[in-house]
């Protein structure tokens, strides 16, 4: 409607105009401000359509008359960028000179001034009185920060020369790897938006520990660093009302606006800055928005007819990377050169002085500014979005190009350029035999001021420490009531699991450790007790009086609550479990955390995060709660989770089991925080847990060892048989083979044995390491896996059923002594009964049953017609699709 509009009287318009001017100029930008908020409220009221927009225009938040002095040495901090730039190249071109390693160089070249004004003015190191700083460092600009740290000392030549060289030792890894680099790294970042999502959840469990009363934590902050095309993951944008909601104002996210991504401009056709404004402050953040540096802003005190603005705002992101890719030439024609005002700003310029003009995530003044108002903002977040170029000073080498993402190599004159655009003190000789490394005197005034710098700030960064005490935990005994069984009673191994965690929960020096967190499925888990008992975590209490308050167990909200009760947020309630994981090394307080959620929704849904924990050495449990194919009745194909256990493996420092009974959970968790606690161990686990009901032996004697390496007797057969076989299972399908077990032998004359195997997973690590050992020490007397070990004096032939796919179970296939046989749950679930499933999938007791005659008859022990008449005598359906094609 008002581009329709037509102003019958613009003095009345101008008048309005004129006192808004006198508003800010006499009273200030803030009851501007409220006077507009109020007069839009008061046209809504009268039905008055107010289009909102989020967004504000194309320029600094920060107007320059608002800015502070700059408080370092701009002339040493320049030198100290050149110098970290160079390095951080050279580091890369060395790698790639002999090998293929890659690395990227335009990513840092774009941030450094972003790091460097953090380095050297706000990011504290974990010396400082209030602790430690969190930095998410962007993951391709890994390089810079070694180059920092090879100024500092805290890095070799050595090591710089190995970058992305690990194997033999002394090399730096790719990226940022608290695996690979546990005294450096902190966070992983470069599987591209975990860092926003992980940081979020920090900045959150921050708060947690300090209402919690574990850690003094004001004054610190956690800080994001990323790119804007990182920013389209739906990761990084997830949970920015979470940061909102909770008032993060210990949040700031920097987000390096070069306009491009891997292959291109990340909004070639529009402003990616302006959409990323839209959307945070949309959510409520603070947005400073650091565009132009300090030159532009001669150029705007003098665009009194506002055509300058107007230019930058039309001007579309594609069009801003060809301006810094050609020259200035081509700027003063295609930028200014549009309207006469703006072609006459710049009249009395050179082309090479417009070319000079830089983007505001180039100038320190600016990035001061916008860090220290985003330090001093109370009660919300803050989000920086600098402007800048891609390889920036990398001339026509790679500076704004769209291949400047791949740029890993530079010839003899790139390499001249580059020097020569730093002024690095290298000599074209040197260029001319190796790219060196340049690190000035230790008594140089440089290096004073660097070491000035971090020292007053509270050392270096990044930096990963373990600062944590040894604790102990309880004896396994204090678990009796789950060790000794349930006798008559039924329960699911889940409901085991909560009395586990309630025995830890009153535990004295443990409870308040645990970090309970539950994804809005507590009622189906059984966990809704603990609401009542130890309350859900929100910083502002409970407001309201919940609809259930009149109830037992009632919803119940409290400031200081343990339980993290994430709603649904598979993704936000792991990223909770890491930052509980690690606090560790990242409040010197050991916590451990209990996810549990619905098993399928599990490494598909969060197997990114999952490695990233591995990555971190988190140190905690995840529980797949209603885990298994047929465990979970009604649900169907989506629900039904038959290959987490086999995907969860694949993390190294993961150690996955699928127990059936209370007194396996309780072995399994008792040594879990043994080693995780007591021991320091870098691993976590990985546990499945049921919702079926069913009455809990006691523990047989003297299996401890075997159900944590993965294999015990659970019972052996004293039938006089003919015939006998090895039954082996875990999980909800254990169960099916110990009624199998009775049916052979009341039915068909076969004796049984039976053998729990909660870890088919931990078996095959076994095996494989002895098979290792043996191939490197061939002369040495051969080591035995330890499933090879116990079965090594069984009789009859191995069959294995489980609830998951056959992949699972037929991992140690090479190290049973014997003919080995496998059911499991390949392909599509269904809605239906456990029972109706378990025959679906051809699992349970008759099919076990089958699948022992068959492999005697394999053995030539019985005839096929024994089988025949198990088949008809249990009405089985020779004639049905194998279950992964129906």
């Amino acid at each position: 409607m008002s581009d329709q509009f037509i102003d019958q009287d613009p003095q009345e318009t101008q008048e309005w105009l004129d006192a808004l001017e006198a508003v800010v100029e006499f009273e200030g930008a803030e009851k501007a401000q409220h006077l507009i908020a109020t007069l839009i409220e008061k046209a809504r009221v009268h039905g008055i359509d107010i289009p909102y927009s989020a967004n504000t225009p194309y320029i600094n938040t920060i107007a320059q008359e608002e800015q502070a002095n700059y408080p370092g040495d701009l002339s040493i901090e320049r030198r100290v960028r050149s110098i970290l730039r160079w390095n951080a190249m050279a580091m890369v071109v060395k790698a790639n000179k002999a090998t293929s390693v890659g690395g990227h160089i335009a990513s840092y070249a774009s941030s450094c001034t972003l790091y460097e004004v953090g380095m050297n003015h706000f990011f504290k190191g974990p010396d400082h009185p209030v602790g430690g700083d969190m930095v998410f460092f962007q993951g391709h600009t890994a390089p810079g920060m070694y180059a920092r740290a090879f100024m500092e000392g805290r890095l070799s030549e050595d090591q710089l020369n190995n970058f992305r060289q690990e194997v033999d030792g002394n090399g730096l890894s790719s990226y940022p790897h608290p695996w690979l680099m546990p005294d450096f790294w902190q966070f992983p970042t470069v599987s591209m938006g975990l860092g926003p999502l992980m940081a979020i959840y920090q900045a959150r469990f921050m708060k947690y520990m300090e209402k919690r009363g574990l850690v003094k934590t004001e004054g610190r902050k956690v800080w994001a660093f990323l790119g804007d095309g990182e920013m389209d993951e739906p990761e990084s944008r997830g949970a920015i009302q979470l940061a909102q909601r909770e008032h993060l104002d210990n949040l700031i996210f920097v987000v390096n606006c070069n306009l491009q991504r891997l292959d291109g401009p990340v909004r070639g056709n529009g402003k990616i800055i302006q959409e990323l404004e839209g959307m945070f402050r949309g959510a409520g953040w603070n947005v400073i928005k650091v565009l132009w540096g300090t030159g532009w802003d001669t150029l705007l005190a003098k665009d009194v007819t506002g055509k300058l603005i107007e230019r930058m705002g039309e001007v579309v992101d594609g069009e801003y990377q060809a301006y810094k890719a050609k020259s200035g030439a081509y700027v003063r024609e295609h930028f200014f050169g549009k309207y006469p005002e703006t072609a006459a700003l710049v009249k009395d310029m050179t082309d090479d002085e417009i070319f000079r003009l830089t983007r505001g995530g180039h100038s320190p003044r600016k990035i001061y500014n916008a860090y220290k108002r985003a330090t001093e903002t109370k009660n919300m977040p803050s989000v920086i979005l600098a402007k800048t170029v891609k390889g920036y000073g990398m001339g026509e080498f790679g500076e704004a190009a769209n291949s400047a993402h791949q740029q890993k190599k530079l010839d003899f004159d790139g390499l001249k350029y580059f020097r020569d655009r730093f002024s690095v003190p290298i000599s074209d000789e040197q260029l001319e035999t190796s790219v060196p490394f340049y690190r000035p005197a230790d008594d140089s005034p440089i290096m004073e001021y660097v070491r000035a710098r971090r020292q007053e700030l509270g050392g270096a960064l990044p930096c990963r420490q373990d600062k944590a005490e040894s604790l102990s935990v309880p004896d396994l005994a204090a678990f009796k009531m789950l060790l000794d069984g349930t006798a008559d009673r039924e329960m699911s191994s889940t409901m085991a699991f909560v009395r586990i965690l309630s025995i830890i929960l009153r535990d004295k020096e443990l409870g308040k450790r645990i970090v309970p967190i539950i994804p809005d499925e507590a009622r189906t888990f059984g966990m809704e007790g603990l609401f009542r008992q130890i309350g859900i975590y929100d910083p502002a209490g409970q407001l309201y009086e919940p609809v259930d308050h009149d109830q037992l167990m009632w919803y119940k909200e409290s400031s200081n609550g343990q339980v993290l009760e994430e709603g649904i947020n598979e993704a936000g309630a792991m990223s909770s479990w890491i930052s509980a994981a690690t606090a560790y090394a990242n409040y010197g307080v050991a916590m451990i955390p209990f996810y549990i959620y619905y098993s399928m929704f599990g490494f598909q849904r969060i197997g990114d995060l999952a490695w990233a924990a591995g990555d971190s050495r988190a140190r905690g449990f995840l529980i797949g709660g209603t885990a298994g194919r047929t465990t979970l009745e009604g649900e169907g194909l989506q629900h039904q989770d038959g290959h987490n256990l086999v995907m969860f493996d694949a993390i190294p420092n993961c150690l996955s089991y699928d127990p059936t009974f209370g007194y396996e959970m309780a072995v399994i968790i008792q040594d879990g925080l043994r080693r995780m606690l007591t021991d320091k161990e870098d691993v976590f686990y990985y546990i499945t847990a049921m919702n079926e009901n069913y009455s809990h032996p006691g523990m047989p004697e003297g299996v401890e060892e075997g159900i944590l390496k993965g294999i015990y007797p659970f019972k052996q057969s004293t039938a006089k048989a003919k015939h006998r076989v090895q039954l082996m299972g875990s999980g909800t399908i254990f169960r099916e083979v110990i009624a199998a077990a009775e049916l052979l032998e009341t039915e068909w004359d076969v004796a049984a044995d039976i053998w729990g195997v909660p870890s088919f997973n931990l078996l095959r690590r076994d095996g494989m390491e002895v098979t290792r050992w043996n191939t490197l020490h061939p002369a040495a007397e051969p080591k035995v896996p330890y499933v090879t070990q116990v079965l090594a004096d069984a009789e009859g032939p191995f069959i294995a059923a489980t609830d998951y796919i056959r992949d699972y179970a037929n991992r140690i296939r090479e190290y049973v002594p014997g003919d080995y046989h496998v059911l499991g749950t390949d392909g599509f679930g269904r809605s239906d009964t456990r029972e109706q499933l378990r025959k679906f999938f051809e699992v349970n007791r008759y099919y076990i049953v089958l699948e022992a005659l068959k492999a005697l008859k394999a053995q030539g022990k019985i005839k096929a017609e024994v089988l025949e008449k198990a088949i008809a005598q249990y009405g089985l359906d020779a004639e049905k699709p194998f279950p992964i094609h129906a």
